[in-house]
C-alpha cells in the first residue's frame, strides 16, 4: 500500500512538472491584437473610423506599452513597472495630449473592473496557435462578458489589461466596451523577440502635459 502511495505521489509531482514546463512565464514579448467593432446602424460613422484598428501591446519585465492604432490617431498607454504610475499618449492630428497618473489615479480609472469574477466553460479554440479556453467574465454592475485565454502563456504583468489581470494565462480574445460599442481583441501574433527600452521612453517636448485631475475637469491651462 505504501509503495502504491508513493508511486502515485511522484506520478502527481510529474504531471505538475510538465503543466509547469509547458506554462510560458511572459515576461517580454509583443502581442498584436485585431480589432472588431460590433455596433448598431445607430453609430456606423463611429465603427467606420475605427475599421481596422489595431492593439499592440509591448511587455518587459514589469512594464508595459500598449499602442491602440486606428485611422483617427494613435493612443499609448505606458506603465511603468517600478513605480506603478502610468502614462497616456494622445495623438489625434495636431493634438498631442500626455497624462500623467499614480498607481492610485491608475486604479480609479479602472474601477468598474475591480471585483470581476470569471466562470469557466469547458469551450476550446485556437488562437494564434494557442489553445484557448472560453471563460465568462462578470463586473459587480452584473454585466458580463466573453474571453478566450491560454494557460500556455501567463503573464507576469497584468496591469495592461486590467479586467483580464485575474485570469490564470493570456487573454487571446476578449470584449470590452469603448463608449456605446462592443470592442473584440483577438491576438494575429506574437513576438518573444527582446522589447527596446525606448518603447517606454516618454517624449520630452511636442505635447501638452496634464494630470490625471486636469485631463477629468477638462481644464486645458
Amino acid at each position: 500500500m505504501k509503495k502504491i502511495y508513493t508511486i502515485s505521489a511522484l506520478l502527481g509531482l510529474l504531471m505538475i512538472s510538465m503543466d509547469l514546463l509547458a506554462q510560458r512565464r511572459l515576461t517580454e514579448a509583443t502581442i498584436s491584437y485585431d480589432i472588431v467593432i460590433n455596433t448598431t446602424n445607430e453609430t456606423p460613422q463611429a465603427a467606420d473610423l475605427l475599421d481596422g484598428a489595431t492593439s499592440v501591446v509591448y511587455l518587459k519585465g514589469s512594464s508595459s506599452r500598449s499602442d491602440m492604432i486606428s485611422s483617427l490617431g494613435t493612443q499609448a498607454t505606458i506603465v511603468d513597472g517600478k513605480t506603478g504610475n502610468v502614462t497616456v499618449l494622445k495623438e489625434y492630428g495636431e493634438q498631442k495630449y500626455m497624462i500623467t497618473m499614480t498607481r492610485e489615479n491608475w486604479k480609479e480609472t479602472n474601477k468598474k473592473y475591480e471585483g470581476i469574477t470569471f466562470t469557466y466553460v469547458e469551450e476550446f479554440k485556437t488562437i494564434a496557435g494557442y489553445n484557448c479556453q472560453k471563460a465568462i467574465g462578470k463586473l459587480t454592475d452584473g454585466s458580463t462578458f466573453n474571453v478566450y485565454f491560454t494557460r500556455d502563456l501567463v503573464p507576469v504583468n497584468k496591469d495592461f489589461q486590467y479586467l483580464n489581470k485575474n485570469l490564470p494565462g493570456l487573454a487571446m480574445q476578449y470584449e470590452a466596451t469603448l463608449g456605446n460599442m462592443l470592442v473584440t481583441y483577438t491576438v494575429s501574433t506574437i513576438n518573444f523577440n527582446p522589447v527596446q527600452q525606448s518603447k517606454f521612453d516618454l517624449p520630452k517636448s511636442g505635447f501638452r502635459v496634464m494630470t490625471y485631475e486636469e485631463s477629468k475637469g477638462g481644464k486645458q491651462n
